[in-house]
């Protein structure tokens, strides 16, 4: 790939600009704000020049409900020889670029899963994608040079390809990304009823709940509408759970000790569900699956009990959190050992953590999280 054109110069779009420039491919910026251009030109993104020829693919970076009209518009101008969309939203797109008489064999849809609470060209950058996954939705009609193209646009930006229907990316990602942002939203907005001296009891976990609300409320409406069908079954059943759970509430608060025994088998069935679930989600890094883990072998000597708390200690100052600890069989690993369970992700800045304090740690194999089935977390 030599050229490329940017469709759209905002937080996306000059992201993948920025990956693109600096891997030596001549990017074009298109956008209709001059000063959206500008900014993204002056962070190096690419140039504000239209292209001479048509380039190698244009990758359109619009909402989802301007990606057909976009893609049309372009084609028409032979803007390029193959074209791809980052919308978070894929079936809706394709069915109305095939109402528009597209060409879908120079099209392939595209998401890369990654973003930040900023929009615009300013928050961009290079390394935005790197390891991310990228899902690309091909469809029937898409050349095999055209999804090559998408491909390789992918590499360039550092991140993982999927293939995926676009019914099947939609379903993923209402469960994944739409319905998290809709409840980190609806969560944020009741903090507009509490009083200061409340909100200012907020501590770590409701920013972790709440980070994504965050984003452009104009841009997420469009997101959600184009995803109406697979969001709505969704929220019937979160909407079953909250009922439940404030039925379990009602009946601890107000009801007979029988009730109220009921109720919190009630409330912690879906506490449990709510831990299991999150269980399943695979580490942003690496190629185990969900619910897996790494085993770290620790030698200690011969004096446990000494240097235990050492290492515990150690391992706090790393800032990573055990999943298990165990003090294996002598015959299975050296006199002295003791083995750490941590998540898959946090393996490799642990085991330099505790290197550089002078323990001698043992290369990782993965292992299944307690409480994890073989086989992975049941479905």
């Amino acid at each position: 790939m030599h050229t490329a054109a940017v469709v759209g110069t905002g937080l996306i779009g000059t992201s993948i600009a920025l990956a693109l420039t600096g891997r030596g491919v001549t990017t074009h910026l298109i956008d209709p704000n001059p000063s959206s251009v500008r900014i993204a030109a002056a962070r190096g993104a690419g140039t504000p020049e239209p292209p001479s020829a048509p380039v190698d693919i244009a990758v359109v970076c619009v909402p989802p409900s301007d990606v057909a009209r976009t893609v049309a518009a372009h084609q028409k101008a032979a803007l390029a020889k193959a074209y791809t969309d980052v919308a978070s939203v894929k079936a809706l797109p394709y069915a109305q670029c095939l109402a528009l008489g597209c060409d879908t064999t120079t099209l392939v849809g595209g998401h890369p899963l990654a973003g930040r609470e900023r929009s615009g060209p300013l928050p961009a950058r290079a390394d935005l994608f790197r390891d991310r996954h990228w899902v690309l939705t091909p469809s029937p009609e898409t050349s095999e040079d055209t999804l090559n193209r998408a491909l390789e646009l992918v590499s360039l930006c550092g991140a993982v390809p999927v293939l995926l229907d676009p019914p099947d990316h939609d379903r993923a990602v209402a469960l994944v990304s739409h319905l998290p942002h809709l409840m980190a939203s609806l969560t944020a907005a009741r903090l507009l009823e509490g009083e200061d001296h409340l909100v200012r009891l907020a501590g770590g976990g409701l920013r972790d709940v709440t980070r994504i609300a965050a984003g452009d409320a104009t841009l997420w409406t469009d997101i959600l509408a184009a995803n109406a069908p697979a969001l709505g079954a969704l929220l019937a059943r979160l909407t079953a759970d909250l009922h439940r759970t404030a039925d379990a509430l009602a009946r601890i608060a107000e009801g007979t000790p029988e009730q109220q025994d009921a109720a919190l088998a009630d409330l912690t069935d879906v506490l449990r569900r709510g831990s299991e679930g999150r269980a399943r989600i695979a580490a942003s890094h690496g190629s185990g699956g969900p619910g897996s883990a790494t085993s770290l072998s620790v030698s200690v000597g011969g004096h446990h009990d000494r240097h235990l708390e050492r290492l515990l200690d150690d391992v706090s100052s790393a800032r990573v959190d055990l999943e298990d600890l165990a003090f294996p069989d002598a015959a299975a690993l050296p006199h002295g050992s003791v083995e750490l369970l941590v998540a898959r992700d946090a393996a490799r800045p642990l085991t330099a953590a505790l290197r550089e304090r002078g323990w001698a740690v043992r290369s990782a194999t993965e292992t299944p999280l307690p409480g994890t089935p073989p086989g992975g977390p049941h479905p």
